[in-house]
């Protein structure tokens, strides 16, 4: 079962400082049929101008990831925390019994471009946490999330795994599944087709009850694939 969510039919919101792209309900804009997705609530594609960015504001209870796509985000929060990171570097925050932060474009001249990636987390109340890591580059999956923080992964609330894909044009490839189990995959650029579905930069598909993605690689693509309950 493919659920297919087209990067032009999410919602939008243009703040004039901010333009986000929400896959799922966020905000002012709500849509009953893309709530969330298993554990994962927010997958939002976030483009800020020079020196804007978000002022400070509260989360509880929830694994915040971010991912820099390009640009540097500053970061500043209640836990002490005040860091910068860049493109390619993912950023995760477990919100945990509260905190605050913010985040700003601390360039002049260069937009920021980010996905920001909400779940919903198994354990509430947890004391707050803060990682970042750039994870090398590589042809084929690196995992950015796990239980256990397995292989360098970061570690997360909750019974799920992220996997980063990364692959040359002009391939195949075959990804076991398990059909109890819930998949997200989010591309994030490229050409390629899943299962006979064609997906494009900032399409995703979710699957369900099935045993294998058959993935067909039409340019060089990268893709997050979300392994959920």
């Amino acid at each position: 079962m493919l659920q297919v969510r087209k990067a032009n039919e999410r919602g939008y919101a243009n703040h004039g400082w901010l333009e986000s792209y929400h896959t799922f309900s966020f905000a002012d804009y709500y849509d009953r049929n893309h709530m969330h997705f298993s554990d994962l609530r927010v997958i939002n594609e976030d483009l800020v101008a020079p020196t804007m960015g978000f002022g400070t504001h509260p989360h509880k209870d929830m694994e915040i990831l971010s991912y820099v796509l390009k640009g540097t985000i500053a970061h500043k929060d209640s836990m002490g925390n005040v860091e910068t990171f860049s493109a390619g570097e993912f950023q995760i925050m477990s919100a945990g019994t509260g905190v605050y932060h913010s985040e700003f474009n601390p360039s002049e001249t260069e937009d920021l471009h980010f996905l920001q990636i909400w779940i919903m987390p198994n354990e509430l109340g947890i004391k707050p946490r803060y990682d970042q890591k750039k994870f090398a580059d590589k042809e084929g999956a690196t995992l950015i999330l796990s239980p256990n923080a397995k292989d360098e992964s970061f570690k997360v609330y909750q019974d799920m795994k992220l996997w980063r894909h990364q692959y040359q044009a002009d391939q195949a490839v075959e990804i076991e599944l398990n059909s109890a189990r819930n998949y997200w995959l989010q591309v994030v650029k490229g050409d390629l087709t899943v299962n006979g579905v064609v997906l494009s930069t900032f399409d995703a598909v979710g699957i369900r009850a099935e045993e294998l993605a058959k993935i067909e690689i039409s340019s060089d693509a990268e893709f997050l694939l979300f392994d959920l309950k």
